[in-house]
């Protein structure tokens, strides 16, 4: 049986707490961000001609990586990504920035509550949707250092490919920076 929503928000929470990093810096993000492509490409997403869009920012907006996975297009118009790929993109970094919550678990949360992005006040230049993740510090708890996100128009796959799990992981283990 598939976990509800509110079990999805519950783990969301979890991993928050859980994945911190004790620094982070422009070289991390780009080993991040190598990891999320790589990670993607070799998926059955994009084995069946899937895109995606990845960026990862400064909580402040400063893009310390940015790719894309895929085509933007093709003469015929038709493309795996598209630009509104990186509106959308753009619009779940937005619900990171304002709630300090990665996009799936806002997502799963108000459906768990029965609650709409306009009732929550979430509109606009927001997009609620799997797939950013703020990452945090061990030594900073007010907010976010940065945000990790992807966008292949697959809320789920989206929040589970970003890779983080993995590198957390392996940090945890060996101590070493990511």
């Amino acid at each position: 049986m598939a976990p509800s929503d509110a079990e999805l928000a519950t783990q969301c929470l979890t991993e928050e707490g859980n994945y911190r990093f004790t620094t982070f810096s422009a070289s991390d993000a780009v080993t991040l961000g190598l990891s999320i492509r790589k990670r993607f490409r070799a998926s059955s997403r994009h084995i069946k001609g899937k895109g995606l869009v990845i960026s990862i920012q400064t909580i402040a907006g400063h893009t310390l990586f940015a790719c894309t996975v895929g085509e933007l297009g093709h003469v015929s118009g038709i493309g795996d990504v598209s630009l509104d790929s990186w509106a959308c993109l753009e619009g779940m970094i937005n619900v990171v920035r304002r709630t300090g919550h990665s996009s799936f678990y806002v997502e799963k949360g108000m459906s768990a509550m029965g609650k709409t992005p306009k009732q929550m006040g979430i509109q606009g230049e927001f997009r609620v949707n799997g797939g950013a993740f703020p990452i945090w510090l061990e030594s900073a708890s007010c907010c976010p250092i940065a945000i990790a996100a992807c966008y292949s128009g697959a809320s789920q796959e989206d929040h589970n490919v970003r890779a983080i799990r993995g590198r957390f992981a392996k940090y945890r283990v060996t101590g070493e920076a990511i």
